[in-house]
């Protein structure tokens, strides 16, 4: 907002000074005037616009800030943890059964951190345009039906029905199968973590004219309206749409993948529940 304002004051000076002209003005006087306005105009969208990027630069600090927090308290837990299982066996106050049972309690620790590195790093290369990846035709009905059974058992476990409803037909899109099935398993696991016993999560899939759409639904509580777009950012703490078990990566995973495809992602209210769709480009 200062070089905004240095710019505006400056620019109003000057064209105070062209504007103050004796009375009875000439041609020449009355292009001065002209060409102050002019300065004076394009003064203000200046200013304008240096307003605008302070403001963007001041948010994107801000979120910068909160990704840093958000990311160090998710490490913390479980180096907190780490630290006192080694310092319990490393003192020999535990042996046998609970030691063993404490190096698996560490051994579970590790898997999480290098699990949360590893989507730090995937989200970076992704968002930073460092993308390697080879695009194919991809059935998506295959696709679906193979995530879908891959992800039926932690779903009965929760007492949550899995089912796919897709058409009879092709769905074929350009994509890498490997990535969109990322995106799958995220949504899908997200969708399951949500939904009570007796609940049903369901995915389906459908080519258009703009492309092919899939939608995976669940009857859970729902995320509410304000959170729709924020339940994509990383580490977002919102209670629908931050898992008890998860880092809060995998929707802001998934929609850096399907954007990295030329498609987009969305939520709706499911009344009950949410649906998240996403597109890819149809091959």
């Amino acid at each position: 907002m200062k070089r905004a304002a240095v710019i505006a004051i400056a620019a109003f000076l000057a064209g105070a000074a062209a504007v103050a002209v004796p009375h009875g003005m000439g041609v020449e006087q009355i292009a001065l005037v002209v060409l102050a306005a002019g300065g004076l105009a394009l003064a203000a969208a200046l200013a304008v616009r240096l307003a605008m990027e302070e403001r963007s630069q001041r948010e994107i600090e801000e979120m910068r800030r909160q990704l840093v927090a958000a990311a160090s308290h998710d490490l913390r837990t479980p180096l907190a943890s780490l630290r006192l299982l080694v310092e319990s066996i490393d003192d020999g106050v535990v042996d046998g059964e609970t030691r063993d049972r404490y190096l698996g309690e560490i051994r579970t620790h590790v898997d999480v951190l290098s699990g949360l590195v590893d989507d730090l790093f995937e989200l970076s290369r992704i968002e930073a345009g460092e993308i390697s990846w080879t695009l194919r035709q991809v059935e998506l009905r295959e696709l679906i039906d193979d995530t879908v059974a891959a992800m039926r058992a932690p779903a009965e476990a929760r007492g949550v029905k899995l089912a796919a409803e897709l058409p009879s037909g092709n769905v074929v899109a350009e994509a890498n199968a490997e990535k969109v099935q990322r995106v799958l398993f995220n949504l899908i696991q997200n969708a399951i973590r949500h939904t009570p016993a007796d609940g049903t999560v369901t995915v389906r899939a459908r080519s258009g004219h703009g492309g092919v759409e899939v939608e995976v639904a669940d009857d859970g509580e729902g995320v509410p309206a304000d959170d729709g777009e924020r339940v994509f950012e990383p580490f977002y703490r919102g209670d629908a749409a931050r898992s008890e078990d998860g880092a809060g990566l995998g929707l802001a995973i998934s929609r850096a993948i399907v954007e990295a495809h030329g498609g987009r992602i969305w939520l709706e209210e499911g009344h009950p529940g949410t649906r998240v769709h996403f597109t890819l480009r149809r091959a």
